[in-house]
């Protein structure tokens, strides 16, 4: 791996103050748990006593001083040993649908990672559209999209895609800082996190829509979350390939020995295999029933966890044994975790009182759907910086806004897609793990990540700011 020494550098001031942070929240977070518990608020005593596990889990889950899945499985037993809720309560996610439609899609994306399938399709999209800087950074872009479909997970595609980029700047004969070097690493490091929020793909979409789904008892359909963000989704392609052009002219313009040098690449893979094979048809199957979910109305959650446990049986799937031990089970437990906290909330009744005082400040600017768009995106973006994660920031704001939309009568599928859509805006590498991964391959700066970061944020705002009042309607979005 090709990592420059700004980038080591960069990396070892970023430990320092990740282990400094981890130090002061591994203590403050039961000293804020301690001092909530205690405090003289006029609050009911259970919602109390639920908040104080909250503050716990939003401390440890900024500063990270354990994982995310241990902070998540502390809290739910904590709300059950300190009698706040029921075990069947303070458990309750872990008999949700939505960590398992998380654990079958990455088991569908372990096996398109290991098979070499999506890195063919990598290949076979380049050669298609053409192997000139332009026509590479378009194929790049699009195959973050098709990836989004394969692969929920924004780390993997990234560590998949950046041998293809390494190979490809070093064919252009550049270093990893050119402007090559530059442009193609920054937008796949910020796309693998951007494009999976039109998509129900990926960890945070996938807990929106479970969220969305527990708290409210409304359903967002796969094939109506696509075609909510279809158009923007096709926009965005051409916008990022516009500002990347813009912002990293190439030093030259065209690949040496073009097709010659991609369909050698294509060709070591060799012939298709009956693993890649067998890995696209189940995936086709899952999609094709996804993208039709409306007509069936089967659970997404068992469509992949129907394709996620074929691809794991011998003759019919891939995957062994030891392939499957490599799925991150904890982001599972944490997804568990946080749909758990998000019932015992409501529960205990403490979400009314978030809910109050979260949204105080916001409700005279709440009503139309251009208003509440603007101040929904830009709140999200601000409340971003405060929590590095994407899955912690909605884990501890969405309940807060989906029971302010089903209260107030506003639509809470909309409400609920424009806050997730917010984390998509990002300018920092610590606001995301698939930042922090794509960053570390050293083929480009913070300052990097902030300039393309500004912009693709304006843009999309803007994008998203005509989109919802124009087209979602059309829809049935946003139609109270």
């Amino acid at each position: 791996m090709a990592v420059t020494a700004s980038a080591v550098a960069g990396e070892n001031l970023g430990n320092a103050i990740s282990s400094r942070r981890m130090l002061v929240g591994a203590a403050l977070g039961p000293l804020a748990a301690v001092a909530i518990w205690f405090a003289p608020f006029p609050l009911e005593p259970l919602a109390q006593h639920a908040l104080a596990v909250v503050a716990f889990m939003i401390v440890y889950w900024i500063t990270e001083p354990i994982d995310h899945g241990i902070t998540a499985l502390a809290g739910c037993f904590l709300f059950w040993a300190l009698n706040i809720s029921e075990f069947e309560v303070a458990f309750s996610g872990f008999a949700d649908p939505t960590p398992w439609f998380l654990y079958g899609g990455l088991l569908l994306g372990e096996a398109a990672a290991t098979t070499g399938l999506a890195r063919r399709i990598g290949y076979g999209v380049i050669r298609l559209i053409g192997t000139s800087y332009s026509r590479i950074l378009m194929s790049i872009i699009v195959v973050v999209v098709i990836l989004n479909f394969l692969i929920p997970s924004g780390m993997a595609q990234v560590a998949l895609l950046a041998p293809i980029l390494m190979g490809i700047v070093a064919a252009f004969g550049l270093e990893p800082l050119s402007n090559v070097g530059r442009g193609l690493f920054v937008i796949v490091t910020y796309t693998c996190g951007l494009f999976n929020k039109m998509i129900l793909s990926g960890g945070s979409s996938i807990l929106t829509h479970g969220m969305v789904q527990r708290l409210s008892g409304e359903t967002i359909y796969w094939s109506e979350w696509l075609i909510a963000f279809l158009p923007m989704t096709l926009v965005t392609i051409f916008a990022c390939w516009f500002i990347i052009l813009r912002l990293y002219p190439p030093e030259k313009n065209d690949l040496p020995g073009g097709q010659q040098f991609i369909r050698d690449a294509a060709e070591r893979a060799g012939p298709w295999t009956a693993d890649e094979k067998k890995t696209l048809a189940w995936m086709l199957l899952a999609i094709g029933l996804w993208a039709t979910d409306r007509l069936h109305h089967i659970n997404p959650a068992i469509i992949a966890m129907g394709a996620g446990l074929a691809i794991t049986l011998p003759k019919v799937g891939v995957l062994t044994t030891r392939m499957i031990k490599q799925v991150n089970l904890l982001l599972i437990v944490f997804m568990a975790g946080a749909l758990s906290m998000g019932e015992v909330l409501i529960q205990t009744k403490a979400i009314d009182v978030l809910t109050g005082t979260a949204m105080s400040w916001m409700t005279p600017f709440l009503g139309g759907p251009f208003l509440s768009t603007v101040v929904l995106f830009w709140t999200g973006f601000v409340y971003h910086f405060f929590l590095g994660s994407e899955l912690s920031m909605l884990s501890t704001s969405l309940p807060v806004i989906v029971n302010y939309a089903t209260t107030q009568g506003f639509d809470v599928k909309a409400f609920s897609l424009i806050w997730n859509f917010s984390v998509t805006s990002k300018i920092f590498v610590y606001q995301s793990s698939v930042l922090m991964l794509g960053y570390a391959y050293g083929y480009f700066e913070t300052k990097d990540l902030l300039k393309l970061g500004i912009v693709l944020t304006i843009v999309e705002g803007i994008i998203l700011a005509l989109l919802v009042p124009l087209y979602w309607p059309l829809i049935g979005l946003w139609t109270r």
